[in-house]
């Protein structure tokens, strides 16, 4: 469903040239530093060059700084970027991931040979990034990958990662759109703008920004939707609830068949990070306070549903769950609410009340 957006991370020190024959070539350049010629960027090899030619080795002549079975943890983390596996990812996630490892490996400790690696040097990394959880358990989670890498090609034995526990996050995530919040911003922006068919497709189906944003028209079949999701590449088919047909049977079709554009000529869907920015003007423009996010929505699609007396399989069916502990999370706090009526129906009173006695002494 749609165009996968392009690898949006900036690296330094390449310069992009023509040569004579008009044909472009790469190359590194550092002050200090021979310039290197690099691969194209779409070529297999280019992080791998790029790595090397960052940590002044020729891609040519690469000498091993270790001994096969001592590969550096920077060495490891180059072959990554080089391997089927890295090159098979999606590329929202390499850009993520790349991100990620290279916050690793400018760091002084990636130069020491990751078989010598310990449980107790995994905490210590991980430990450095302890003022943001999430990120502290997303490279917990890269440097595992790297060690079961590399345990499949016979750099190391074990695996040093098992058994670190992940950081506790305290946070609660995205706000969920409270019924209020959705009425305003549905009196804000009337059946027929684009403002509203995004909120119904959101709300109506369950689904990440990065499944709706490039919903298009072919995706509709009669009464259902379909979707595959970005993140877990779920196959979905969602029955078109009927406040979002009103909204879609009055959409006007745009060139590239995508309900979600910027501006007004329709050739192309909006970027994922671009629609963040653009729902975010439209909520402040309906004057709903900051926090509220598209993934909100998603929360109160589900909250809904759980209302509406769904199970966690009926809700799962929809926003495409992998496990029922995860809907449990979106939808815990209607269960409370729910389970506490339920309990104080059942509570009797102890004692009967005494009758009060209105007569005049």
């Amino acid at each position: 469903m749609g165009c996968e957006p392009e690898l949006s991370v900036k690296l330094k020190y390449i310069q992009k040239l023509k040569d004579r024959h008009g044909k472009q070539r790469f190359y590194f350049r550092r002050k200090g530093q021979r310039p290197v010629t690099l691969p194209h960027p779409d070529a297999p090899e280019f992080l791998e060059a790029y790595y090397k030619a960052l940590n002044g080795v020729s891609p040519k002549a690469a000498p091993a700084q270790y001994h096969e079975t001592e590969r550096s943890l920077r060495d490891v983390i180059g072959s990554y970027y080089a391997s089927a596996e890295y090159r098979a990812l999606k590329v929202s996630t390499k850009e993520v991931y790349f991100r990620l490892l290279e916050r690793v490996r400018t760091e002084e400790y990636s130069k020491s040979p990751l078989a010598r690696m310990e449980q107790k040097h995994v905490r210590m990394v991980v430990a450095r990034y302890s003022e943001s959880p999430t990120t502290a358990n997303r490279i917990l989670r890269l440097l595992g990958q790297l060690c079961q890498f590399s345990i499949q090609r016979g750099w190391i034995d074990t695996d040093p990662t098992v058994g670190v526990k992940r950081a506790r996050i305290k946070t609660e995530g995205h706000t969920p759109w409270s019924d209020e919040d959705i009425a305003q911003y549905e009196g804000a922006y009337p059946i027929g703008t684009k403002q509203r068919l995004a909120l119904a497709l959101f709300l109506y189906t369950g689904q990440r920004k990065s499944d709706v944003v490039p919903m298009r028209e072919k995706d509709v079949h009669g009464d259902l939707i379909a979707v595959v999701q970005q993140k877990t590449s779920a196959r979905l088919m969602i029955p078109i609830h009927p406040e979002l047909r009103r909204c879609l049977d009055v959409w006007e079709p745009t060139i590239s068949g995508y309900f979600l554009t910027p501006g007004s000529n329709g050739d192309r869907p909006f970027s994922v990070k671009g629609f963040s920015a653009t729902m975010g003007d439209w909520r402040r423009a309906a004057g709903l306070p900051d926090g509220l996010s598209p993934h909100g929505l998603r929360k109160a699609a589900a909250r809904r549903l759980a209302e509406a007396g769904c199970t966690p399989h009926q809700i799962a069916a929809i926003t495409g769950h992998r496990t029922l502990a995860e809907v449990e999370r979106y939808t815990r706090d209607v269960k409370q609410v729910q389970l506490a009526r339920e309990a104080i129906s059942l509570l009797k009173p102890s004692v009967k009340p005494s009758k009060v006695n209105t007569s005049d002494s």
